[in-house]
């Protein structure tokens, strides 16, 4: 099946994680996608450890397959350099602050009156408008601030971190990427292009939608690990084996959980933990406790209840599960290694072969394609 963002053309001016992991799900499903980069250093994301060889690990697996234009955005030329792709361009993504593309000479307005029809998405963590527009902020800070934080975030004594960059990805990227396609669709219609203000933190809040119900249209205290999906019931927890390792309890529904209650032997008066979760919980947390996670995982994989051995990424990777649906078996080339790529929810068949190694360009290799500058180190 052919590519369907074969022929558009995507310029990318963001950086670290939101913008580029969007650009590089544009790129797998066939978008031309050029980053524009600092002349001499490139963007910080190309320093960060781990690395092969001196090259960012990280960086590549978000920059694969993209190309790479060094230009000095401030400089007195760089609009009239940019111009040719500006006019042809489908997609402009950015992330700096508002105002700051305005004042390059490169905000939307600027923009759409080279290329009427150009998709110009800005993603930033407050939006571009309100009280909070310019704050400078991370993913922390953007859940903290949409109330996501709050609903499970440990003992007060020594507050858990979040395990994943809800804010970043799943308030900047997907929403970046859900729009950008919706945005190309409604231009086929209407020939117009569009302005898309992505706010991380607004995007957060859809990740605890049933906090949103409980929290702000029923107008109801949540404690924190309390919700029926953060703790509060001792059917939805995690809990430690006797060898240390996690088991991850998620059987909501009744059969699963008096599955569960059989395999570990649940005393049928410490069963209901909608009526006392605590003391339910406290006897789980005791059977599990009594045997290593090797005596609890076939028995819980034969109940079928919606029960697991937490695994660490390693273990993840190998998976015979996902081994057998080829999810790690895209290759990525870092200074000649070939590594796994990110798993991305792309349909394979909208992708490129799984057979063609990614690679992240040099800074500035494509240069002179783009009729810019010689990269430096020429």
């Amino acid at each position: 099946m052919a590519q369907p963002l074969k022929d558009i053309l995507v310029l990318d001016f963001s950086t670290l994680l939101p913008g580029p992991m969007a650009t590089l799900m544009l790129s797998e499903a066939g978008a031309e996608v050029v980053k524009f980069e600092r002349p001499g250093t490139g963007e910080d994301a190309r320093h960060t450890d781990p690395m092969i060889d001196g090259e960012s690990i990280g960086f590549a697996v978000l920059n694969q397959g993209k190309r790479s234009v060094a230009l000095d955005l401030k400089a007195e030329n760089a609009v009239n350099i940019l111009r040719p792709l500006l006019e042809k361009a489908d997609v402009l993504v950015e992330q700096f602050r508002p105002g700051v593309m305005g004042r390059l000479g490169l905000g939307y307005e600027a923009v759409r009156a080279i290329n009427p029809g150009i998709v110009y998405c800005s993603i930033t963590g407050y939006g571009q408008t309100g009280p909070k527009a310019t704050a400078a902020g991370h993913d922390l800070n953007y859940v903290g601030d949409a109330g996501v934080l709050s609903l499970s975030r440990g003992p007060e004594a020594h507050p858990t971190m979040p395990f994943g960059l809800i804010a970043d990805i799943g308030g900047g990227t997907y929403p970046a990427v859900v729009n950008i396609l919706l945005a190309l669709i409604a231009r086929q219609k209407t020939g117009k292009g569009a302005h898309l203000d992505i706010a991380m933190a607004e995007g957060a809040f859809a990740f605890a939608y049933w906090a949103h119900a409980e929290g702000v249209i029923a107008g109801q205290d949540i404690e924190n690990g309390g919700g029926r999906l953060t703790g509060g019931l001792a059917r939805y927890r995690l809990y430690s084996a006797a060898d240390g390792r996690q088991i991850a309890v998620g059987a909501l529904e009744e059969k699963f959980w008096q599955a569960f209650c059989d395999v570990i032997d649940q005393p049928a008066d410490l069963r209901d933990d909608w009526s006392d979760p605590e003391g339910c919980s406290a006897e789980v947390a005791r059977r599990l406790g009594s045997q290593p996670s090797t005596h609890w995982e076939p028995l819980l994989v034969a109940a079928d209840c919606c029960c697991s051995v937490v695994k660490t990424p390693a273990e993840a990777a190998t998976d015979p599960h996902f081994s057998a649906r080829g999810v790690f078996d895209r290759k990525l080339d870092i200074s000649g290694k070939s590594v796994p790529a990110l798993p991305l929810p792309i349909a394979p068949e909208f992708r490129v072969s799984k057979d063609v190694a990614g690679r992240a360009a040099s800074l500035g290799e494509d240069n002179l394609h783009y009729g810019a500058e010689p990269r430096d180190s020429e």
